[in-house]
């Protein structure tokens, strides 16, 4: 008898088990220590997330939250800045704050 991996449709092809667009589709994903390659992955779509919620707000009209929109703005930029100088120990804390961005 034979058994082939594939053809059990639970098991999926990524090893970490983790869909890498969670975050986009609303629902939280599970971060593995030491998987570096996820976080980044999962920090970029929430910098994404943020960037678009502060555009929103930024054309709302009656917008009476600026120093929200400059606080979420600068969070974004140090989570790129910690993308860019690759310093992991940044990236898991900027995760964290974006995450709870809303």
């Amino acid at each position: 008898m034979r058994i082939d991996p594939l053809s059990d449709p639970n098991n999926k092809i990524n090893p970490l088990n983790i869909d890498s667009l969670s975050l986009l589709n609303g629902k939280t994903a599970v971060l593995p220590i030491g998987s570096e390659e996820d976080l980044t992955k999962l920090l970029l779509y929430e910098i994404i997330r943020v960037k678009q919620l502060v555009q929103q707000s930024e054309t709302t009209p009656n917008n009476n939250a600026p120093i929200a929109i400059s606080i979420l703005s600068e969070l974004v930029s140090e989570a790129y800045n910690s993308l860019i100088d690759y310093d992991v120990t940044l990236m898991r804390k900027y995760y964290d704050l974006l995450q709870n961005c809303d």
